[in-house]
């Protein structure tokens, strides 16, 4: 079985063609937090005009660009080039986790077969990504959760006006979040699946078991930079933080039982 909690060793793939420069640096920086980036490679037609704006960013991060001419017109060539990429570095035996930069379905086969490998697989995508890639990848990131501030608070923005006090902001929000039934749910199952005798879980162990069952769900698409501040501000769960031997651990308990 595949280790979710391990230092990760990262082979990043980036299919310029269907991602965006703009991002880079935040995508690099936010699987730098899964583990350590072995290899960066970006795909694509570089003397096409509409990756014209890439040649910084590559320069800037390090990223190796692979040339891919586009034999026809229409046609993704980049594809088979990262995929014959992806098969070499995984019998290389070196790379135990892939990030797929992409937005493109095609690459729903490739990110299976990793799987099937006991290969970690990460998609990094937009919001328009297809779900069946999204699916097969362990962890799907969404880029437009990558370029908000840490703090924003989504529901802010769509609930309350710009001149609302934090505090009615809050009580907003938490009313639209409990008012989701699916993320309810997703929410409650995990804590039950999750809990001792007494009805305690560790929001982390949730949170994980949340990412095993829906790759692209994430905390920050409900205006929350992770799991255990989305346990707690939804309302819905008792909180007991407990010191433990490297510092405090948060655990929840569904109010309803």
């Amino acid at each position: 079985m595949k280790d979710m909690d391990s230092e990760k060793k990262i082979a990043v793939l980036i299919d310029a063609e269907n991602a965006s420069h703009k991002v880079l640096g935040a995508v690099l920086t936010e699987l730098s937090k899964h583990g350590h980036i072995i290899v960066k490679k970006a795909y694509g037609d570089w003397s096409s005009k509409h990756l014209v704006n890439w040649k910084q960013p590559l320069n800037d991060l390090a990223i190796n660009p692979v040339q891919q001419f586009s034999y026809t017109q229409g046609k993704n060539s980049s594809d088979a080039a990262m995929i014959i990429d992806a098969m070499d570095l995984l019998y290389t035996g070196n790379i135990n986790a892939f990030a797929l930069v992409t937005s493109d379905s095609d690459f729903t086969k490739l990110a299976s077969r990793l799987k099937e490998s006991q290969i970690y697989v990460f998609g990094v995508g937009e919001k328009k990504t297809p779900q069946a890639f999204r699916s097969a990848c362990d962890d799907f990131i969404l880029t437009g959760l990558l370029e908000l501030p840490e703090e924003e608070e989504v529901a802010t923005r769509t609930t309350t006006k710009k001149t609302a006090k934090k505090t009615e902001a809050k009580s907003d929000k938490q009313q639209s979040l409990k008012q989701n039934t699916k993320l309810v749910s997703i929410l409650r199952d995990a804590v039950t699946e999750s809990a001792d005798d007494d009805g305690w879980a560790r929001a982390s162990a949730c949170g994980s078991l949340i990412k095993r069952q829906y790759s692209d769900f994430d905390p920050r698409n409900y205006g929350f930079k992770s799991f255990p501040l989305l346990f707690e501000g939804i309302g819905l769960f008792d909180i007991d933080r407990r010191k433990t031997g490297s510092g405090n651990t948060m655990f929840v308990k569904d109010k309803k039982k």
